[in-house]
C-alpha cells in the first residue's frame, strides 16, 4: 500500500493558521504532519517547513541535487522523506531532491 495515500487519509490537512503562508502543502507524516513552502532566491530555493500551528520549524535555502530541473511555476507535491536537511518534491510524476546550502 502507498504510505502516502494512507498517511493522507489518516491525517488530514488542518486549516492554515499563523505564519504558515497560503501557498504551502500539507505532507502528512506518523503521528504529525508538517506545512512546507517554497520560494526562488537567486539562483537556489528557499524551503521552510511549519508545523500544524504556524510554528517555522525550520528553514533554510536549498539546492536541487537530483531529478530534473524543477519549475516552480508548474504542478509539484511535497514528498517523502522531507526534514530540515533534505526536501523531496514530486513534479511530472518524478522526484527532485533538494539539500540544505
Amino acid at each position: 500500500m502507498d504510505k502516502s495515500r494512507l498517511l493522507a487519509d489518516v491525517l488530514p490537512a488542518p486549516k492554515i493558521v499563523g505564519n504558515t503562508p497560503a501557498t504551502a502543502q500539507w505532507l502528512s507524516g506518523e503521528g504529525a504532519g508538517s506545512w512546507f513552502d517554497i520560494s526562488v532566491v537567486a539562483n537556489s530555493y528557499k524551503i521552510v517547513r511549519y508545523s500544524p500551528e504556524g510554528v517555522v520549524e525550520c528553514s533554510g535555502i536549498f539546492e536541487q541535487v537530483h531529478g530534473p530541473k524543477f519549475d516552480i511555476g508548474a504542478a509539484y507535491e511535497f514528498a517523502y522523506i522531507s526534514h530540515c536537511a533534505s526536501v523531496s518534491i514530486m513534479q511530472n510524476g518524478i522526484i527532485c531532491k533538494f539539500e540544505r546550502k
